[in-house]
């Protein structure tokens, strides 16, 4: 595992997603500011999720013909662009096309970057979790920071939130020379050796049943972090400051579902986080919807986040070994299109909840999670003869090269071979 890579990885998803959790922050001061109606706003919205989550798997299809890493500081870079000029645009159009460049600058930063950090971490399920919570990480801060810089300075001060994003790209350009002088050598691209290079074929089958279950954590997922606070508000009668604590609550239960799911990966293999997730998300799911008292729904709550992560880390590396030869189509699929299903069913879900409220709703989208179970359950796990990619040529390629006696050689594919089995 090359730690300081993916350290480094994480680094750039925190700001990378940083950016895309603004995009929501912003629209409370584009409202008060220019007076944008709530349909102006979802557009808005729609431009920044609805067309990140289209182009991912088109920019998973760029990775996989080619190893085109520049994408990671492009991607985040052009995320914190768009979204800076977002508050110095002086028409709703204009508003709209920056932020939609900002989404497709995060778009195109997760097929690479994914790929990075797989090929980093090998076949550690914990390292994957790690790079995945520093989306997480990032998304948090999000609503911080604009508060602070925005709510400081106005939109006038909207171009302040790129300041992360030049930073780390100012790092990313160092790094190369940094670790050349120190001898290190980066972990050669995912598409270029390991499982893309061992002529396995790819599992389209196995790969449609784990975008179904996907999609189907998706709907509820994001219907819970929606609706939420207002569920709380109107159905228990708690204050604006208890929906506001049980949404961090569900973001920090997701980060430490995240990294207990790469553990568990790690130590009992993939299918057991993703069973697991799925087998407690459901009566979590129910206890949030149908709670006497906010005390008892803070608590599913918070059940709810820990589990429906659990999965994560696995979902995204089995993903990439369903399909050995796409991996980018993989991550991207898994990442992008599927996850944006959620935010698709979010008119339907809002027209129900107008209907027939907010219990109604939550304890519907119950159904979904219990498909994405199903699915779940059916999952296989696949195990690649290539589990690390292959080293770069060079001194330690050399010698990994010279012949070893045949017992030790023999000896060691039986061990590796009994790993495998056990």
């Amino acid at each position: 595992m090359k730690r300081g890579q993916l350290a480094f990885l994480t680094g750039t998803h925190v700001v990378n997603d940083l950016y895309q959790g603004a995009v929501p922050a912003l629209l409370p001061f584009l409202m008060s500011e220019r007076h944008y109606s709530y349909t102006a706003v979802s557009g808005i919205a729609l431009a920044a999720t609805g067309l990140s989550s289209v182009v991912q798997p088109l920019f998973g299809l760029l990775v996989d013909r080619r190893h085109r890493g520049w994408l990671v500081p492009a991607g985040f870079l052009t995320a914190a662009g768009g979204l800076g000029c977002a508050g110095l645009a002086d028409s709703y159009l204009l508003t709209w096309l920056c932020v939609a460049l900002a989404g497709i600058g995060v778009a195109a930063y997760h097929p690479p970057a994914t790929n990075q950090a797989r090929a980093a971490g090998g076949q550690s399920q914990q390292a994957m979790s790690l790079f995945s919570v520093g989306g997480t990480l990032g998304a948090s801060l999000a609503p911080a920071l604009v508060t602070l810089v925005v709510g400081s300075l106005g939109l006038a001060g909207s171009w302040l939130l790129a300041v992360p994003a030049v930073v780390m790209g100012a790092l990313w350009a160092a790094q190369g020379p940094w670790l050349r002088r120190r001898g290190h050598t980066p972990a050669p691209p995912l598409v270029t050796g390991g499982a893309a290079g061992s002529g396995q074929p790819d599992d389209w089958r196995a790969f449609g049943r784990l975008v179904v279950a996907t999609v189907c954590w998706s709907v509820p997922y994001v219907t819970v972090t929606s609706m939420l606070a207002l569920h709380l508000q109107r159905d228990l009668h708690t204050s604006t400051g208890a929906g506001a604590v049980a949404l961090t609550s569900l973001t920090l239960a997701g980060a430490a579902g995240t990294l207990l799911g790469g553990r568990l990966g790690d130590r009992h293999g993939r299918l057991l986080p993703i069973r697991l997730g799925y087998l407690l998300a459901a009566p979590a799911l129910a206890g949030v919807a149908f709670a006497p008292t906010f005390a008892l729904a803070e608590l599913a709550t918070v059940a709810f986040g820990l589990a429906m992560f659990l999965p994560f880390a696995a979902q995204v590396t089995l993903a990439q070994d369903y399909l050995p030869n796409r991996p980018g189509t993989a991550s991207g699929l898994t990442l992008g299109l599927a996850m944006s299903v959620g935010g698709l069913a979010a008119p339907l879900l809002g027209r129900i909840a107008d209907a027939y409220g907010l219990r109604t709703v939550l304890g519907s989208v119950l159904g979904v999670l219990l498909v994405a179970l199903a699915c779940g359950l059916r999952l296989r796990d696949r195990v690649l003869p290539t589990d690390e990619p292959a080293p770069p040529p060079g001194p330690e390629a050399e010698s990994a090269s010279v012949p070893k006696p045949e017992s030790a050689s023999v000896g060691t594919a039986a061990e590796r071979a009994g790993g495998r089995a056990r």
